[in-house]
């Protein structure tokens, strides 16, 4: 498909570095050395940290960049790591590793960001960040019940862009661009597809106007790809849109920018979505060890713009399947301000078999969490029904039974605990609640 007139979402090679301006003085105005000019020193300060270990690896393998070009969105975009040959210079592949990278076409293709690519181990296939975005041989072995569009998605668009799945709200995708390209993805049949562009402008204006004639929908998650990716001017663009549609009441951003790409997150972009307050936006977290001081700053720029901030984890086998890297990331998130809002179980989308756990992982997580740490780290685990059938929460049950009236409770300790209980039992109202729609 032709994409003439696309939305364009990896940006022009036309990106300039970044200049510290510093402003003309007279003689008169200066002062000692062990004075620096205030204005100069703020203007120091305003630029977006960079971490020990990401200059180490900008010097290493990208010597001749400026600190100022590491930290232009722009330029880590243009210097992503796309092949196999980019990878070997970075990292030690393993040979299961190099094979699936040498066999990709489509896609999903690889694409690492040189920020996220400095958080990868060089000698350790089996480290957990590095098996999110590395692809294995594992992506070409179809289990069952595997298919590309697992959620059903396509199903329910009644125009390109846009899935209409829940009465009153809609999933609207503005592109098929990721600036890095996590091997698990949902959408793993369309991000990276198409030269790396968003979708064609005409069709975001049709699915503007379905928003915009269907009273119905009054909240609106844009995700695609990675609306972040887009720029400055067409996300604003966009945000204005949906804000001059009356019914429209919310609106959520789903992005990974802030965790592979934090310095995507510059004042102009914060003036953008300040201006269509409120935003809220979903962030997708993987693993405690991309909570570094980058993107603590970048969620920071976020919160303090009044944008109010959730994680989307999933579940992925070896990489935080255990308690303690669980409990470690949702503690993390809340020190920058971000509240676990999703564990997901992975999507059974085609050759993510060496992904997925077993539902009960999930299960046995949240009850680890449950009482022993602070309810706000405690995210609502949910399958993401196969077929359309939308997001179904499940948890550890806690429920006994009941005796003489009383609800029976299992606490977090183990402990059996009574409350008295009025009315239908939880099993009556499960099954009077069936018979309403006609199920036996």
């Amino acid at each position: 498909m032709k994409t003439a007139k696309m939305l364009d979402s990896e940006p022009p090679d036309l990106g300039v570095p970044l200049k510290l301006h510093v402003p003309s003085i007279s003689i008169s105005q200066l002062k000692p050395p062990s004075e620096p000019n205030n204005s100069v020193v703020r203007q120091v300060r305003s630029q977006f940290k960079v971490s020990h270990k990401s200059e180490e690896f900008r010097r290493q393998f990208y010597p001749s960049s400026t600190t100022e070009e590491w930290n232009n969105w722009r330029w880590q975009n243009r210097n992503r790591v796309r092949t196999l040959v980019d990878l070997q210079r970075m990292i030690t592949l393993a040979d299961d590793e190099a094979a699936a990278i040498a066999r990709h076409t489509g896609a999903l293709p690889v694409g690492i960001t040189p920020y996220y690519a400095s958080l990868l181990d060089p000698l350790d296939a089996n480290q957990a960040m590095r098996k999110t975005v590395v692809p294995v041989l594992g992506e070409y072995e179809i289990s069952r019940g595997e298919n590309e569009d697992p959620l059903g998605e396509d199903g329910h668009s009644p125009v390109p862009g846009l899935v209409h799945r829940y009465p009153d709200r809609v999933l609207l995708l503005v592109t098929n661009f990721c600036s890095v390209y996590c091997r698990y993805c949902t959408r793993a049949r369309m991000v990276g597809s198409a030269g790396e562009r968003s979708v064609k402008k005409a069709d975001i204006e049709l699915a503007l106007n379905y928003i915009e004639q269907t009273p119905v929908i009054r909240d609106v998650l844009i995700s695609g790809g990675d609306p972040l990716s887009l720029d400055d001017d067409r996300l604003d663009y966009i945000l204005g849109r949906l804000r001059k549609i009356k019914h429209v009441e919310f609106i959520r951003i789903g992005s990974k920018q802030p965790v592979v790409q934090p310095m995507r997150i510059t004042p102009e972009l914060r003036k953008v979505l300040k201006r269509h307050k409120p935003v809220w936006m979903s962030l997708h977290f993987t693993h405690p060890d991309e909570l570094t001081p980058e993107v603590e700053e970048a969620c920071g720029r976020l919160a303090d713009a009044g944008i109010p901030l959730g994680s989307q984890t999933v579940l992925l086998k070896g990489v935080n399947d255990d308690l303690d890297t669980m409990k470690k990331l949702m503690h993390g998130l809340l020190k920058i301000r971000v509240k676990p809002y999703y564990l997901y179980q992975a999507d059974p989308i085609s050759g993510s078999g060496h992904f997925r756990t077993p539902v009960s992982t999930g299960v046995e997580l949240i009850r680890g969490l449950r009482g022993h740490t602070s309810g706000y780290a405690v995210p609502t685990f949910v399958v993401d029904a196969p077929n359309g059938g939308g997001k179904i929460p499940i948890s550890p049950d806690y429920v006994v039974g009941y005796e003489n009236g009383d609800l029976l409770l299992k606490s977090f300790d183990g402990g059996t605990y009574r409350y008295p209980d009025l009315g239908h039992s939880l099993e009556s109202t499960s099954t009077l609640d069936l018979t309403k729609r006609g199920v036996s």
